[in-house]
């Protein structure tokens, strides 16, 4: 589990690919001080295993899965990447639930540069572009971001201060640029619960109401 807020912002120093996975060599240095050869770093917001640590980042390989379904295949050599080690328990949760599981790769669409925020226009897949709302959280790359507005055409927009566009990768985005989008994992297990119209507690006490003693 993370939060999206970025730790660190390392780059692609080495790409191995094979004929249907890919090894990524990751550059970095404040992610790894504390990590293990199995712990799970968010590398772009795609939860990723450490297959190993060779003092000046780590590795971790991609199955063709993950290849298909994220944008990590789009990298190459000297790309940034956001990452986040997974949350402690004790520690302050500054973002939103974010769960490294990547539901669709979305494309960037506009970029508008106003004084002190640069609004970002990404284009989501319908599936995924139900569970937008004003207000709501999403994660893009594996930055917990607030949606500003959401098109019928599944068109929305995110504010970036000057400290993000600084801290992430999102200070070299373009338009034509792939993202990895993840939603709000409450949204899609409420969904889940209204379709499958499981009772409930509170249901269950609506069709057997206590009687009130005066």
């Amino acid at each position: 589990m993370f939060t999206g807020i970025v730790e660190e912002l390392g780059s692609i120093a080495r790409i191995e690919r094979y004929d249907a996975h890919a090894r990524l060599h990751i550059a970095c240095d404040s992610v790894v001080q504390d990590a293990a050869v199995g712990d799970s770093i968010s590398v772009d917001g795609c939860c990723l295993t450490v297959t190993s640590l060779p003092g000046d980042g780590f590795t971790a390989d991609l199955m063709a899965e993950t290849l298909r379904a994220t944008a990590l295949g789009e990298l190459a050599e000297g790309s940034p990447v956001n990452l986040e080690r997974a949350m402690r328990a004790d520690t302050r949760f500054g973002g939103h639930m974010v769960q490294g599981h990547v539901d669709a790769v979305g494309e960037v669409v506009g970029r508008e540069e106003l004084p002190g925020t640069v609004f970002v226009s990404i284009r989501a897949p319908g599936e995924v572009a139900r569970y937008l709302v004003p207000k709501g959280s999403v994660t893009i790359s594996g930055t917990s971001l607030t949606v500003v507005d959401v098109a019928d055409d599944g068109v929305f927009r995110v504010g970036l201060i000057p400290h993000t566009l600084t801290v992430t990768s999102f200070g070299a985005l373009e338009v034509g640029d792939t993202v990895n989008l993840e939603v709000d994992v409450v949204a899609k297990y409420v969904e889940r619960l209204l379709q499958a119209g499981t009772d409930t507690p509170y249901t269950q006490l609506s069709d057997h109401p206590v009687e009130e003693h005066s």
